[in-house]
């Protein structure tokens, strides 16, 4: 029997989206797998279904290309909200979001950043917002939760960065018992960052907001950045602000890319 999705990004951030609110959907690992796969299934950063939620209008699971399964995507958060029709709660395993239209697209409250070692978490206590560590050339990162573990890197030029080869290293380190998303950024100045991501169990992506929204949180804590800046990724441009509880909002595009069937 053939299965319902539609194929949506934000900012080249892409995901194959299922609705399982009516008939429930499994997606085991081996399934994941497959259907993320970009030569012999739909292909797409993280897979997305679409369930029930008593507590918001729905819940939305989160599966990178690897079979795993992730606490947030804010992108992906952005394009469910579309999907609702803009403003909505979304129930994720990192917490409840909630979304509004913008101008520009949609803009989710991600919450407010987390930077205890724990909370990260990190394999033992350490500063976070100036880690005692380096890899090859990266040295001294800052550590955010935003429903997922991330480390981020402030360099003078993030496109010369072998992220490639350097981001499967940090992301399986010991340090990061939960593994980790790595963040390259360049402060341009203080309401412009330019970011590359290789995202945790997904690799390079075109655009990462949970992502986004720690680098501007760590660039925030060091002084780097005022309290709205424009994040701008291979994919597009998110624009990341400080709200008035502490927390952080992102803007950004959202498109659908098509509406197809595929045999489970």
């Amino acid at each position: 029997m053939a299965t319902a999705f539609l194929k949506m990004h934000g900012a080249g951030n892409d995901f194959a989206i299922f609705d399982a609110r009516q008939v429930a959907l499994a997606m085991p690992p081996e399934r994941v797998r497959r259907l993320a796969d970009r030569h012999r299934g739909i292909g797409c950063d993280q897979l997305i279904v679409m369930e029930p939620s008593t507590r918001a209008d729905v819940f939305m699971r989160i599966f990178n290309p690897d079979g795993s399964e992730s606490g947030a995507c804010g992108n992906a958060t952005r394009c469910v909200a579309r999907l609702l029709g803009g403003a909505a709660t979304i129930e994720t395993r990192g917490g409840i979001l909630t979304a509004a239209n913008a101008e520009q697209g949609v803009t989710i409250d991600m919450g407010s950043p987390r930077f205890g070692w724990e909370e990260i978490p990190l394999a033992y206590a350490m500063d976070t917002a100036d880690m005692p560590v380096a890899w090859s050339e990266l040295e001294r990162p800052s550590a955010v939760n935003m429903g997922n573990p991330h480390v981020i890197f402030f360099v003078a030029d993030a496109n010369v960065v072998p992220l490639e080869s350097l981001g499967p290293e940090i992301e399986h380190d010991l340090i990061f018992p939960e593994r980790v998303n790595v963040n390259i950024a360049t402060v341009l100045n203080r309401s412009h960052i330019r970011l590359r991501v290789w995202e945790r169990g997904a690799g390079l992506t075109l655009a990462c907001g949970t992502g986004a929204c720690a680098t501007f949180a760590a660039a925030r804590r060091r002084g780097l950045v005022d309290d709205s800046a424009t994040i701008s990724l291979p994919g597009g441009d998110l624009i990341i602000a400080e709200t008035a509880g502490g927390g952080i909002s992102m803007t950004g595009p959202v498109s659908t890319a098509y509406r197809g069937e595929t045999d489970l």
